[in-house]
């Protein structure tokens, strides 16, 4: 049974600081992992030839949706959401796309998203055959249901919903307030990537979906004295287009000037912040980032196993998917880390345990495939595969424009596991 909001309240203030208090916080070692955080961020951020990668997957998904549809006004366009379009990827991360029909205050059946994904999977199986992608799955009986394929010249996933403009809505509301204050960006990442590294950030797995870490890391910026994002209703004051929000956004540019706290010390008080509501969240507490503040709610009578209110939903809690065992985990790894923060801080643990600790080994992945033959890959993608050079396009110069590519932070459409089918395309129209 959920707690009065005023009670609520009290009980959060008491607990967090009664949490800090418990786990004093010494500042001596603070710079320390300040340069342990840049140090991690630095290491994951996606190369200039990524971003460029993803952009270019996308093109090449609209030119599969032609050869499916083929250049009718029915033909629907493919675009990206997620965290490539919220400038919160990492290397390894998957690549989010909606394939748009129309009009997204237009109803767009359930069956009809099944039959589009369905008629996308059955190219990719031809596609799969030719050795361009491979690792297909179909996933129709989720909430949103989805197909999954991994691009074989890149190892990108990518998982294509159809017109999910939720998604797309809030990937871009995302990424306009970020440019409040750089701390919000930074922290996010930092803090999806602790969560996939301890296996805590999939909600197919009952965990933390990225838009929960998102919100939490928001939030907490709010709740901090002073603030260093402001409450998302001022923002949304004239609505969630995202022309009209950036247009509130550049009222509140440099919002946090006023606390100077660190990445460090932000990434460290958050974890507490977590730990310290660990119980509250069974008497209804919920994260409110569109008020900045917490608040009481339950969903369909019953409290959330964590409740993060969803920002432009709020009758929606963004973290449902967590589940009743899995909150353990979440929290097993919560503890885990504040006290490994605190022997780092404390001197009692060299740098390297601690990244360990919170983020795992930079250069080792498990391949995202279903073939459990698959090798392991290196901390970036391959781009350029020995075994993909007969599928590359002819050039007399290929040699040379994969140098000058590499020079200038991008590449070429012929360095893909995709180039034989982007040179395949005729572009006409294929019968489902």
């Amino acid at each position: 049974m959920a707690l009065p909001r005023k009670v609520l309240l009290k009980k959060v203030s008491k607990l967090e600081s009664k949490e800090l208090e418990k786990y004093k916080i010494d500042l001596l070692h603070l710079p320390d992992f300040d340069k342990l955080l840049d140090g991690v961020y630095i290491a994951r951020c996606p190369t200039p030839t990524e971003c460029f990668n993803r952009r270019d997957l996308i093109r090449i998904f609209n030119a599969i949706a032609k050869e499916i549809y083929g250049n009718s006004s029915e033909c629907p366009t493919v675009v990206g959401f997620g965290s490539f379009v919220m400038d919160m990827y990492t290397t390894g991360s998957d690549l989010d796309l909606s394939i748009n029909f129309g009009n997204p205050s237009v109803q767009f059946p359930r069956e009809k998203k099944i039959q589009t994904l369905r008629k996308f999977a059955k190219k990719f199986y031809s596609l799969q055959r030719k050795g361009h992608v491979t690792s297909i799955q179909t996933v129709m009986s989720a909430r949103v249901p989805i197909v999954k394929v991994i691009d074989y010249g890149t190892r990108i996933e990518c998982d294509l919903s159809v017109e999910n403009w939720d998604g797309i809505l809030k990937s871009e509301l995302v990424h306009v307030i970020s440019a409040i204050d750089d701390r919000f960006q930074k922290l996010s990442f930092l803090m999806k990537a602790w969560a996939k590294a301890n296996g805590i950030n999939s909600s197919k797995d009952r965990t933390l979906n990225s838009l929960s870490i998102i919100s939490l890391v928001a939030f907490h910026l709010q709740t901090r004295q002073p603030p260093i994002l402001p409450p998302f209703s001022l923002l949304f004051k004239d609505g969630t287009d995202p022309a009209n929000v950036r247009k509130n956004v550049d009222s509140f540019l440099n919002y946090g000037k006023g606390n100077e706290e660190s990445l460090a010390l932000l990434f460290v008080t958050l974890m507490i912040k977590l730990a310290s509501v660990e119980k509250l969240w069974q008497k209804g507490l919920c994260a409110s980032v569109y008020e900045g503040s917490w608040t009481s709610k339950t969903w369909d009578s019953c409290c959330g196993t964590i409740s993060v209110e969803d920002f432009t939903e709020r009758s929606e809690n963004v973290s449902r998917a967590v589940g009743v065992e899995e909150v353990k985990k979440i929290y097993d790894c919560i503890h885990r880390s504040i006290v490994g923060l605190l022997f780092f801080l404390d001197g009692k643990m060299p740098a390297p345990e601690l990244e360990e600790l919170l983020f795992g080994s930079v250069g080792v992945a498990t391949l995202k495939s279903t073939d459990k033959n698959e090798a392991t890959t290196s901390n970036s993608p391959t781009v350029h595969r020995p075994d993909q050079t007969k599928k590359m396009r002819s050039s007399h110069n290929s040699e040379e424009a994969h140098v000058k590519s590499q020079q200038q932070g991008q590449q070429t459409t012929q360095e893909w596991g995709w180039s034989g089918l982007v040179n395949g395309l005729n572009l006409q129209h294929v019968a489902p």
